[in-house]
């Protein structure tokens, strides 16, 4: 059994992630099933519950370090792929979804798992805000494979990208004041905590992109462009680190600093070409990577006795976050928004694309290290969502874009 107790193990560990994962990638390339539910297979096959050949407590600090550090990159990343001027045409609409969107979502969850699980109300907005964000890095390479409306599948990303950072902040919130059950907590607590570690997260973000650029774009200093990768990974680790350290978001300013370096030639900062290139390939493979670890090692910490337990109420969970919670999100966000005017085939396309991914499991790895109230049942729920969003609806976005009459021919310098 392999586990991170010495340099050896950990180094075994680490191949047998990246063999498998990439074995796993290429098996799910032509049946287009979206690579973690691979990444999950291999961890659960690798686990303590099939051939026991890896085991990684959730609890142990380095698993922790790599969620956290893995999370970071994948959100800045995201940041990144989304364009400022595509943004600004449909910025109610994505600004709705990823803020009063994660609300309505954790809302009509948290009321239906206090109700179904008889949790307590923190406990169950706490499970419900664990699920309610979308996954860019599951949507994303949905998108690589189906070319449908760029204002709308910029949209789509730009949401995922966004109300993993809100979702990540309506957590860390619900676990405070779950440590402090037995005492009265004032309404406006919970409102004030939210609306300061996103604000502060958001503004330390905004800086530590700005100063990215300035220190790689040949417009300004530029002086570090030919370390333009390393200068984007201290960024993306910086501004997680200060927002953290200060009381806000990490993820949330993780997110700004990438969306403000990826937008250089928006914000007249432009990076000389082979330092963008650089830049996206260095990023495009460490989130690949830590995608395989951190889906690897969930799948190897899957309880299934667990989940078996809580298996008919999760799925009554995920049934309502898909079928109910999400479509008054969608109207929530995108109905508001008279200046876009989201055409019917549109909206019903985004109801139905809203995986559960990475930043999730995250979460729900992170709940379940702090020994939070009621764990077991939030890691059962949340790893039941996202199976069945992954294996149910980013495996049929393809086909609803087709019926939806959504898909746009391929331009010649995209392939």
């Amino acid at each position: 059994m392999f586990e991170f107790a010495s340099w050896q193990d950990s180094w075994s560990l680490l191949v047998i992630v990246l063999v498998g994962g990439l074995i796993m990638a290429k098996l799910t390339e032509k049946p287009k099933i979206p690579d973690v539910v691979g990444y999950l297979v291999l961890g659960i096959a690798l686990g303590p519950s099939a051939i026991n050949l890896i085991h990684v407590p959730s609890q142990i600090p380095i698993n922790q370090m790599l969620i956290n550090l893995g999370a970071t990159l994948i959100l800045f990343e995201g940041g990144m792929g989304l364009s400022l001027e595509t943004l600004k045409k449909t910025a109610v609409t994505v600004v709705l979804l990823a803020t009063v969107g994660v609300l309505v979502t954790a809302a009509v969850v948290g009321t239906a798992a206090h109700c179904l699980l008889a949790l307590p109300w923190v406990t169950a907005f706490l499970l419900a805000g664990v699920i309610a964000s979308t996954d860019p890095a599951t949507l994303i390479p949905v998108f690589t494979r189906i070319n449908v409306k760029q204002r709308l599948q910029q949209t789509i990303e730009a949401e995922s990208a966004l109300n993993d950072a809100t979702s990540a902040v309506l957590v860390f919130t619900m676990m405070r004041l779950s440590s402090s059950s037995g005492q009265a907590i004032p309404l406006y607590q919970p409102i004030l905590e939210f609306g300061k570690e996103a604000g502060l997260g958001l503004i330390i973000g905004v800086l530590f992109g700005f100063i990215a650029l300035a220190l790689v774009s040949h417009r300004v200093w530029g002086g570090f462009h030919e370390y333009g990768s390393l200068v984007m990974l201290t960024t993306a680790m910086g501004a997680f680190l200060i927002a953290t350290d200060l009381g806000g978001s990490g993820f949330m300013a993780a997110f700004a600093a990438g969306l403000m370096s990826g937008n250089g030639h928006s914000l007249r900062m432009p990076l000389p070409l082979h330092t963008r290139d650089n830049i996206l390939h260095f990023n495009h493979a460490i989130t690949i990577l830590f995608r395989m670890l951190i889906f690897v090692l969930l799948g190897s910490q899957v309880d299934f006795k667990n989940i078996l337990h809580y298996l008919w109420p999760a799925l009554l969970l995920v049934a309502i976050l898909m079928l109910i919670a999400r479509p008054l999100t969608v109207a929530s966000g995108a109905l508001p928004d008279r200046r876009v005017k989201w055409k019917r085939n549109e909206l019903l396309f985004m109801c139905w694309t809203r995986e559960t991914g990475v930043i999730p499991a995250a979460l729900a790895s992170m709940v379940s290290a702090q020994n939070v109230p009621h764990k077991d049942i939030i890691n059962a729920v949340t790893f039941v969502a996202i199976m069945v969003t992954i294996l149910v609806q980013a495996s049929s976005t393809g086909v609803l874009a087709e019926k939806l009459h959504l898909l746009v021919p391929v331009r010649e310098e995209e392939v």
